[in-house]
């Protein structure tokens, strides 16, 4: 996985082939559907190992809470969950933004193995905490996710093609407004 997450970092997807990876490593390209059993399933993992990286398996050195602590009404805990949301999608959003096609990568992940991603499972849970039913919480991270990989893939296009300008003052900006309608107390 490390040689494949390498290749997307250096080429992008367009160059991740199971051939390639193949040549890199130095086997046969049966070699490597010992391992996994298609390309599809070749992307789950480069995606699991992307969102696998240090920065998103831990959390935000603690909870964001008002300056009088956490209320005993239960607010406190809506409060933690949406500083951890936050903290949660910023991270993505910066991991995901150095690696060519991370956007496309996710999402097949998201569509073929959903339960391989846990940083997205863990968001659906802080949603829950943050007091959405299941059924919402499950719709507002597809919506979260939707928008983290949306901003990443416009500020790659955006370099790509040498365009100015920079999405991270909007992805921060629409990510709080939209917590705001979804958490509101």
């Amino acid at each position: 996985m490390e040689t494949a997450v390498g290749l997307l970092r250096r080429f992008g997807l367009g160059d991740l082939s199971m051939r390639r990876l193949a040549r890199e490593l130095e086997v046969q390209v049966g070699a490597l559907y010992w391992h996994v059993k298609n390309k599809q399933e070749l992307l789950v993992e480069v995606a699991a190992a992307i969102l696998g990286a240090p920065a998103l398996a831990a959390g935000p050195d603690g909870p964001e809470r008002s300056a009088g602590g956490s209320p005993s009404d239960g607010s406190g805990d809506r409060l933690d969950a949406r500083g951890r949301i936050l903290h949660l999608a910023a991270t993505l959003h910066t991991t995901l933004l150095p690696v060519p096609d991370s956007p496309e990568v996710v999402n097949v992940a998201r569509v073929l193995a959903p339960g391989r991603l846990e940083p997205l499972t863990r968001l659906t849970e802080l949603l829950e905490t943050a007091g959405l039913d299941r059924a919402g919480a499950v719709s507002a991270q597809a919506m979260i996710v939707n928008h983290v990989l949306g901003s990443v893939a416009e500020a790659q296009n955006r370099a790509d093609f040498d365009v100015p300008g920079s999405d991270a003052p909007d992805f921060r900006w629409a990510l709080e407004r939209a917590l705001d309608g979804l958490l509101h107390p």
